[in-house]
């Protein structure tokens, strides 16, 4: 199986994600977060999952707004994601339909079996 692999190539996760899923044999189709997705790859990257799970908290837009107790509606937040690709956690491993969010290594070796 290929995954889809959204990262940020010098951000320390997805260096220690990739790294995990390259030793662990999985196929990735890489995609660079530094060029930005559209609002429309956005939507559909999320699709009906909770969008507000994408949002980086610790992204200095994302504190400096409050969005933890006042958080944008989804056409904000993926209209900011948009603009602000360091805004989307990272990385973003789409497996299929499942997708795990930052690096999670039990998850993430999971994959290669």
């Amino acid at each position: 199986m290929t995954v889809k692999f959204y990262e940020k190539p010098s951000c320390t996760s997805c260096r220690k994600a990739r790294g995990l899923l390259e030793e662990k044999g999985v196929t990735m189709n890489r995609i660079d977060l530094n060029k930005g997705l559209s609002v429309e790859e956005l939507d559909r990257l999320i699709g009906d999952r909770d969008y507000k799970l994408f949002l980086n908290t610790r992204n200095v837009l994302y504190r400096e707004s409050d969005m933890k107790r006042n958080p944008p509606n989804r056409a904000a937040a993926l209209r900011l994601m948009s603009e602000h690709p360091n805004l989307i956690k990272r990385p973003v491993t789409v497996a299929g339909r499942r997708i795990i969010l930052g690096f999670a290594p039990d998850e993430l070796a999971a994959l290669g079996n």
